[in-house]
């Protein structure tokens, strides 16, 4: 996830939960008709079999597509699953460790909620990316969005790829296009019938001058 055109790509995150008997062909839907540089199985549950288990169905999905697969949260999963890296959601606490455990080849990115600080720390303990969100407002609201502002300093300042996840619409994918490397998307397709034609339409705003 590190050699980026100037055009943001996907990051497609899944849902907190899926069925395994229909989910695996949404996936696939979408990443046929779309473009993805990334997915992250970002299930809620705890059990590790039923991780486990997703895991297994999603990577035949994504390794058949060319298309990496990391895992959140769970980073002592990444090697015994076959995954290609894990999503700290720790900000850069445990970045230098995962980093050690897991080797210079996978993937280890860190979200870093909106934090500039936890942002830069991260890439500098060996982040090969940063989150940052949510970007849009939530119903929830319990944490601080991550504004353009940080987004467009980080471009500015910070070779590390950085991905705006959270909220998103098509208006702040327009505007952020410019100073993002990526887009994680996911309950925004997700909530959608056709979660492909809904990943087409952020596709499109991703590259809309």
């Amino acid at each position: 996830m590190s050699d980026q055109d100037d055009a943001p790509q996907i990051y497609l995150v899944t849902p907190p939960e899926f069925e395994l008997s229909s989910f695996p062909d949404r996936l696939a839907a979408c990443l046929d008709a779309t473009e993805v540089a990334c997915v992250r199985l970002g299930l809620a549950s705890r059990d590790e079999d039923r991780i486990s288990r997703a895991a297994d169905a999603l990577r035949e999905v994504t390794i058949s597509r060319d298309v990496a697969l990391v895992i959140d949260s769970h980073p002592r999963l990444v090697t015994r699953l076959g995954l290609d890296g894990v999503h700290l959601t720790d900000g850069a606490r445990s970045v230098r460790a995962i980093r050690k455990e897991l080797g210079e080849d996978a993937i280890v990115g860190a979200f870093c909620g909106s934090s500039r600080h936890d942002g830069m720390t991260a890439g500098e303990l060996g982040a090969d990316y940063v989150s940052f969100g949510p970007v849009g407002s939530t119903d929830l609201g319990t944490a601080p969005q991550a504004e353009a502002e940080l987004f467009e300093w980080w471009s500015m300042m910070i070779e590390v790829p950085v991905v705006a996840e959270g909220a998103l619409d098509p208006d702040l994918v327009r505007r952020l296009a410019p100073h993002a490397d990526f887009f994680g998307i996911g309950e925004e397709i997700w909530r959608e019938e056709d979660a492909a034609d809904a990943l087409r339409r952020y596709a499109s705003a991703m590259t809309a001058g």
